[in-house]
């Protein structure tokens, strides 16, 4: 498994950031994503992707400003194998991407040990 974080523009790093787990995936996989978000009364959603070459799934909720929990939870279940691009979105009050992580994860096919 692969696993990067990467920001989108200054001080995008600091915004929002993701943790996903398990480190290791066997298909069907269940990912978990964490998304931890600065408080801040421009906040409006995140979006949470998850997207290989052949699958996506995305899921988004909505944030009231600086009243928001820093913490949100998301589940993706039965992920099919593939190399995942897992990215969270920050959406601000202008309805404009406030900042970007993205984090790559492989789900691998049971008994085959490659992705297809």
């Amino acid at each position: 498994m692969v696993m990067m974080t990467l920001p989108l523009g200054a001080g995008a790093a600091e915004r929002i950031s993701i943790k996903v787990s398990p480190a290791v995936a066997f298909a069907p996989a269940n990912l978990v994503v964490r998304a931890i978000v600065e408080s801040d009364a421009r906040n409006r959603a995140i979006e949470i992707v998850a997207e290989s070459a052949d699958f996506y799934r995305s899921s988004e909720v909505e944030l009231e400003g600086d009243r928001a929990p820093r913490t949100s939870q998301f589940e993706f279940r039965s992920l099919p194998p593939g190399v995942y691009e897992v990215r969270a979105s920050l959406i601000g009050d202008d309805g404009q991407q406030r900042g970007i992580v993205r984090q790559q994860v492989n789900v691998i096919a049971i008994g085959s040990g490659e992705p297809r």
